[in-house]
């Protein structure tokens, strides 16, 4: 992101009890943060009017600030460019040349996230209603299973010190039990515990891509909402999908190397599922022409009636599939614990470039999972969370038919956590995302993962309650309508 996109953003509330006058407090405070780097030359401020809103202040108050910044060269304004810190005003003001950490934050590996996912994570734990949040919902948190786990873990602890490269053996080994009911044969030594399923694709990133990768996914893709393929210049191709999942045959030829990402169980954010007959297929030409794929099986013990098919990774022969797995969904994210299976001469690879970047993820998260995964109540909480997802989605289905039957179309979800919905294209999704945050009811656009999807919003029946999810669906509902009349 450049200087010139950047929007500040000021934490900052008045002293009423203060002697100094509440528009000077808000111009040394706007001072400070320039003498401080906060704010680099040429970011843009807020209206005059979201200050006011933001600080809870009269727009006089704001507009009197405004004034002394742009009379003393701090600030400056621009026909439809706003109002900017000014290019070099401020720094005769304090007699000293500041560092421009701008030249260093242009030169890192990472470019910035997208503003709607930056806006996004700024405001989500503050948002009132989160319908797009693809977290698991407070109130059915298994709280009695996740402290006899952790009464467990602590009774047993010795030290927390460092575990071993691939993570904690006890863990693997309970992993590649449990994977043995989907079909997966592996052992121990072919998992690697990760710090979620983030660092995961970020592992696999900087361990085996050359620069300029071709990475094949879907059209809308969650891997299109990430960054994490950057640092390799990895280029993006779509591949067309039909009702039984990714067209697979429409990847090229190619001598330059080349890998395929898929969700074949509950896609995010589409809820797809890939057919048992479009995954041997797909397994077969991935043999035949030595593709590597990466299976994100994030949501596949999340199903609401029917098992899904087995996971890619059963069906592969040949040692073409990393198999990426992850607690976030099915029970915590703030664990931060996921893993890769594959052959153990990349899981040792990816291993030392791991232990190379954080010397391995919480010891004490995977004690306590081991602990969590090797409780019979585990499954039994499973088969309760999914009944419960049920219920939500049944209940979000409802709410949608009644209140945005006549405005949107969307899927069905067979499980996972998400419903594709899709708007007129008259709707400006991007500004239904803004006039429902400002309500303090957060959506994930469309477009932020792939630009394909610019009518479509991606809901989530796991998050907020059913009262929470039908009072934000309803105005949601009235901001489409209030968008309508006003063409």
């Amino acid at each position: 992101m450049k200087v010139g996109d950047m929007v500040i953003e000021l934490n900052w509330q008045p002293d009423l009890t203060s002697k100094t006058p509440v528009y000077q407090q808000l111009v040394n405070i706007c001072v400070q943060h320039i003498q401080a780097g906060d704010w680099p030359i040429g970011a843009q401020l807020p209206s005059q009017r979201q200050l006011a809103t933001q600080l809870s202040l009269n727009r006089s108050t704001i507009s009197k600030a405004m004034t002394v910044l742009l009379d003393d060269g701090v600030l400056t304004t621009a026909f439809g460019g706003g109002t900017r810190v000014a290019s070099n005003s401020w720094s005769t003001m304090v007699h000293q040349t500041p560092v421009d950490w701008q030249h260093y934050i242009d030169a890192g590996e990472f470019v910035a996230n997208q503003r709607t996912i930056q806006t996004i994570n700024e405001i989500e734990t503050q948002a009132k209603i989160r319908l797009s949040t693809g977290e698991i919902g407070p109130d059915l948190f298994p709280k009695a299973l996740m402290q006899r786990a952790m009464r467990a873990a602590t009774d047993n602890l010795t030290n927390l010190n460092y575990l071993a490269p691939q993570g904690y053996l006890p863990l693997r080994q309970v992993l590649a039990k449990r994977l043995a009911s989907w079909g997966i044969e592996t052992t121990a030594e072919n998992v690697l515990i990760t710090s979620g399923s983030l660092q995961s694709l970020q592992l696999v990133a900087v361990s085996l891509l050359a620069q300029a990768a071709t990475v094949y996914t879907t059209p809308v893709s969650y891997l299109k909402s990430l960054r994490v393929l950057q640092s390799v210049q990895a280029q993006f191709k779509s591949l067309p999908t039909d009702g039984e999942g990714l067209q697979y045959w429409h990847i090229a030829p190619s001598t330059h190397q080349r890998l395929l990402y898929v969700i074949p169980t509950f896609d995010n954010p589409t809820g797809q599922v890939m057919s048992q007959q479009r995954r041997i297929d797909l397994m077969k030409y991935a043999q035949e022409r030595q593709l590597p794929i990466i299976e994100d099986s994030a949501y596949q013990d999340l199903w609401l009636e029917q098992r899904p098919p087995q996971p890619l990774k059963a069906l592969d022969q040949a040692g073409n599939v990393l198999y990426l797995g992850t607690i976030s969904k099915s029970l915590a994210p703030g664990m931060r614990i996921g893993w890769i299976v594959g052959p153990q001469p990349i899981i040792k690879r990816l291993a030392d470039v791991k232990m190379q970047t954080d010397y391995g993820a919480s010891s004490l998260s995977q004690l306590v999972l081991t602990s969590v995964l090797n409780d019979p109540a585990y499954d039994q909480y499973l088969m309760h969370f999914r009944t419960q997802l049920k219920r939500r989605r049944d209940h979000a289905l409802m709410v949608l038919t009644q209140e945005l039957g006549t405005l949107a179309s969307w899927t069905t979800p067979a499980g996972g956590f998400y419903i594709w919905l899709t708007l007129p294209d008259t709707v400006s999704v991007q500004r239904l995302f803004d006039s429902a945050a400002e309500q303090g009811i957060l959506l994930n656009p469309g477009s932020v993962y792939g630009h394909g999807a610019s009518h479509q919003i991606r809901l989530s029946y796991a998050y907020a309650d059913e009262a929470s999810f039908s009072f934000g669906i309803k105005q949601l509902a009235k901001l489409i309508q209030a968008q309508l009349s006003k063409q």
